[in-house]
């Protein structure tokens, strides 16, 4: 390009800053021009149960993507497997068991129920979060009943506050109290928007994936929770490969809360 020629473009580049005329450098250079999106849709993926099995685990480090593990407590592999996901990158959460409505449903070691006092509830929860390493924030197990009790849940998320931890609500019920309860105490705090693997079939999954993909694209951001099954970590590896990763963005679920 001679100087003439350069000083041209040059000129019209400047002017074209000044006044927002892009389309100006865009036909002269043939330079692409483009708005920026006003937000990049983000999704969250929870795996929760996890305690039981490190190799079951470990088919999800292979997805190259952040994932927040909620680990249950008391469990022989739990504070193992809340140091080793840590230390791979990941981020631990307390997956805090609660009382279901049904009573054929046994919550796991650790849980709480509507009969405990306050003290009971703090007392529990507060071991809990001390038995899992690095948790830096709680989502319930089960807790159909317990999270419908606004009393009850207050008394367990005053822990969680007092902890500076922050909450997931898994809304195992549709009158689930713990989101606003959390907003109240000004907990930051989400909710689920899609269980990934209730029908344990890997295309399931996966159409559960793409849902979850089309909440983000439309509310710029969703929370989706799995567990630790070998189809959920090969749907989640077939979602990630047919996507165009610009389409959105994965991260931990503490990156997409509000207040």
């Amino acid at each position: 390009m001679d100087r003439r020629n350069f000083l041209i473009k040059s000129t019209f580049h400047l002017f074209s800053s000044y006044v927002g005329l892009n389309i100006l450098s865009k036909a002269f250079g043939g330079e692409k021009s483009f708005t920026p999106r006003q937000f990049h849709p983000k999704i969250a993926l929870i795996i929760d149960d996890i305690g039981y099995s490190i190799t079951s685990v470990r088919h999800f480090l292979k997805l190259g993507i952040p994932l927040s593990f909620s680990v249950l407590p008391h469990l022989p592999n739990s504070q193992d497997l809340a140091s080793e996901l840590r230390y791979k990158g990941h981020e631990i959460m307390l997956h805090q068991p609660m009382e279901p409505y049904s009573s054929h449903f046994d919550p796991g070691p650790g849980a709480i129920y509507v009969g405990y006092n306050a003290n009971q509830i703090t007392q529990i929860v507060e071991e809990n979060i001390s038995f899992v390493p690095y948790a830096a924030g709680v989502n319930n197990h089960m807790g159909s009943k317990f999270t419908s009790s606004q009393r009850k849940i207050e008394e367990a998320l005053w822990v969680v506050k007092n902890k500076g931890l922050f909450f997931v609500d898994s809304l195992t019920s549709h009158h689930s109290k713990a989101y606003r309860t959390a907003r109240s105490l000004q907990i930051a705090t989400a909710y689920r928007n899609i269980f990934l693997d209730n029908i344990l079939n890997e295309s399931a999954i996966l159409l559960q994936l793409y849902k979850l993909k089309n909440q983000a694209l439309k509310y710029g951001r969703a929370i989706g929770i799995g567990h630790p099954f070998p189809e959920t970590a090969t749907a989640i590896a077939k979602f990630l490969f047919s996507i165009n990763e610009k389409e959105v963005s994965f991260v931990y679920a503490s990156r997409i809360l509000s207040t």
